[in-house]
């Protein structure tokens, strides 16, 4: 898996000034592009491009999609993707905020289940040109309000965020140019998700997504299609993946801290110590308990 791109790294690509970055930036394009493109792998932040007379091509999760002219693109930590530029200039604006912008109100009302920013969503919309002159004004409003000395400007910037999300939701989805690897792109998207959840760091860190139905609802895709494509792939099932990586997590909490086998058993989704104790021990041939002994007496 390519390295997550953060914040810093992204702004350092694009040339621009790591110390002005906060919880939320927008700016505006305007250049010479042709040439410079966007490599592909996830981010660390959620980013809204406004693309005015450009040509490209964006790839995310399982799609590749031709841009030409005007678009409105929807990143999120949870989707790999990547720009390449074909047009010699690049027209436009993004903002770009991170999970500290993103308060309990904005979450729960629009991004944890958006379209917008659901792996296989409809990331990708072409608007009408009234819509993008709307767009166009809500960007402005917030290269505007960001400069200002308003004390509650971050609200208001969550409101021009719903704002553009709100605008997007009425654009009806283009058709998919293309769809690419589709069985290696799930693969990948699914190892991604199971690796970001570890390692576990705190009794107070429990996993979230715990087997395959939860990753399929994630991925929005079906858990026989997950399945198949991670078969097709790896040659292992998706409960057989989530079950090596948790008990080799199980094994270094055991032997690495002292944490009891309650603690351990929750942070790795069982609300029950007996539950863990048989799970472990179907994997293993042992209880939790008789391997930290054994490693404790070998030592």
């Amino acid at each position: 898996m390519r390295k997550t791109e953060t914040v810093r790294d992204y702004l350092e690509r694009l040339g621009k000034d790591y110390s002005d970055a906060g919880q939320f930036n927008v700016y505006k394009v305007d250049r010479h592009y042709k040439g410079v493109s966007s490599p592909p792998c996830r981010r660390d932040f959620y980013k809204i491009c406004l693309i005015l007379n450009t040509e490209g091509v964006i790839s995310y999760a399982d799609k590749v999609i031709h841009v030409k002219d005007n678009a409105i693109f929807f990143g999120n930590p949870m989707i790999p993707y990547a720009w390449e530029g074909l047009s010699e200039r690049q027209e436009g604006y993004f903002c770009m905020f991170t999970e500290e912008f993103v308060n309990k109100q904005l979450n729960a009302d629009s991004l944890s289940e958006s379209p917008l920013f659901r792996i296989n969503g409809n990331a990708v919309l072409f608007p009408e040109q009234q819509s993008m002159d709307f767009l166009i004004g809500i960007f402005e409003q917030m290269l505007k309000e960001l400069a200002s000395p308003y004390k509650n400007k971050y609200e208001l910037l969550r409101s021009y965020v719903q704002i553009l999300m709100h605008e997007a939701l009425k654009i009806e989805p283009p058709e998919i140019a293309h769809t690419v690897s589709s069985s290696n792109r799930i693969s990948d998207l699914f190892l991604e998700l199971l690796g970001r959840q570890f390692p576990v760091t705190s009794p107070q860190h429990v996993i979230q997504l715990k087997n395959a139905g939860e990753f399929a609802h994630q991925l929005s895709i079906h858990t026989n299609h997950l399945n198949r494509s991670l078969k097709e792939v790896t040659g292992k099932t998706t409960s057989e993946h989530i079950t090596e990586r948790m008990i080799k997590e199980a094994k270094t909490l055991l032997l690495h801290s002292n944490w009891d086998i309650a603690e351990i058993g929750y942070c790795l989704g069982f609300e029950h110590p007996s539950n863990f104790n048989i799970f472990f021990k179907k994997q293993t041939g042992q209880t939790p308990n008789h391997f930290r002994r054994q490693i404790v007496v070998r030592s």
